[in-house]
């Protein structure tokens, strides 16, 4: 007689901020892997309320958050005609259960399932992550702020189980894998990589023009507005270099960023014995989004893999410090720790907002960034709500910086 082994049941997920990238290429990865992951919850811009309800119609979600508390009728609304135009009839279909307000997202992270995937974009995002740890999930983190202003908090919220958070960010991810081939004691360094931007090459005087339309023209990636500008600063690998700190629980002097152009090596490990560990593939999210809901476990043609026989080139280039000194800034910010991060990270999101409405030149951004983070009085082990209050502090402090004519 043949023993039958049955398959185990698909993995639960909540998903936090299913409109934006992150959210709609992980709602790929589910469609294409109904038998490993099933998402019983989402929570989506209030902007989008169409495709919101378009994906909770789909998906068959128990529960949607909404941030807005004033489009809950129209999230509904929308769903009704999502479900007419889809063919349904009523009685074919759940409503799901609506949360509105800036409590929604929190309460949707500590949902009944086995992975909470945070793809919420800014420091917004750091309370449904506590939420969701607190409420014992594991968390799939694609919200770089969660640990960049609030890492001994979320450190703390593991309970001693660093196994509970798991990157999703393609460098982290990358770093994640490439560990696998040696013990803590053997690494000697981190090794993030950056495409460079659309800048890459420029002097500090050829930027001093630049436009919002050009620097969100970004040359491998497609993402929102906010990580785009952070990529043309290069304040996307300050960010990631904290991160991967906490992440990792590597010094921050053993942690080095370097140029390569064409973003198919998404991070290496040195080890002591001088060997280098580097994890490769084309440029899609899909892969570290599916290998997060998966971890440990790898998911079969996530992507298409590289193709080897075509003749191709990998370039690897030092970091212009004095063109792109944000790499820098935030090694500086990470050693201060305690709010010094929270601010470098809440300084830079207001400064973006300011070169985006035209009141900002590009340049300006880590200036004003720097000049916030270094006058700040650190606050070393911060509650929540001070991690807030310093976050508001340092937006007000980069708008006076503004109106003086910063």
């Amino acid at each position: 007689m043949v023993d039958v082994v049955e398959s185990p049941p698909p993995r639960e997920v909540v998903l936090l901020g299913s409109t934006g990238s992150i959210g709609t290429q992980a709602i790929d990865v589910v469609k294409r892997n109904p038998d490993r992951f099933r998402v019983v919850a989402l929570t989506g811009g209030g902007g989008r309320v169409d495709l919101l309800a378009a994906q909770a119609l789909e998906l068959g979600v128990e529960a949607v958050g909404v941030a807005r508390a004033s489009a809950a009728q129209d999230l509904q609304l929308a769903f009704y005609a999502e479900a007419s135009r889809r063919g349904f009839r009523r009685g074919e279909y759940a409503i799901p259960k609506i949360l509105t307000g800036p409590d929604g997202a929190t309460e949707i992270a500590a949902w009944p399932c086995d992975v909470v995937l945070n793809g919420i974009t800014g420091s917004v995002g750091l309370a449904p992550t506590l939420a969701a740890l607190r409420a014992g999930r594991t968390v799939a983190l694609a919200n770089k702020e969660s640990l960049v202003a609030g890492g001994p908090l979320v450190l703390d919220a593991l309970g001693g189980d660093p196994s509970r958070l798991v990157p999703v960010d393609s460098e982290h991810s990358a770093l994640a894998q490439c560990l696998r081939g040696g013990r803590a004691a053997e690494v000697r360094k981190l090794v993030l990589t950056a495409s460079g931007g659309p800048f890459r090459g420029r002097t500090r005087d050829q930027l001093g023009q630049v436009t919002p339309e050009q620097a969100l023209a970004h040359p491998t990636w497609d993402m929102g507005p906010l990580v785009t500008i952070n990529s043309a600063t290069l304040m996307n690998k300050g960010l990631e270099l904290i991160e991967a700190h906490l992440f990792f629980g590597v010094p921050y002097d053993d942690i080095d960023v370097v140029v390569h152009p064409q973003s198919l090596v998404h991070s290496m490990v040195e080890f002591t014995d001088g060997s280098t560990l580097a994890q490769v593939s084309p440029p899609d999210m899909r892969l570290p989004i599916a290998l997060a809901l998966g971890w440990p476990d790898r998911v079969p043609h996530a992507q298409a893999p590289m193709d080897w026989r075509r003749a191709q080139s990998l370039t690897f280039e030092p970091l212009d410090a004095t063109v792109f000194p944000a790499v820098d800034l935030a090694r500086e910010a990470g050693r201060r720790g305690g709010t010094a991060p929270a601010v470098f990270n809440a300084a830079n999101e207001e400064a973006v907002a300011a070169f985006l409405g035209h009141r900002l030149p590009f340049v300006r951004i880590v200036d004003v960034v720097a000049e916030v983070v270094t006058t700040h009085t650190v606050v070393e082990r911060p509650s929540l709500d001070e991690v807030l209050d310093t976050e508001q502090d340092a937006r007000a402090r980069v708008r006076a910086l503004i109106d003086q004519g910063a």
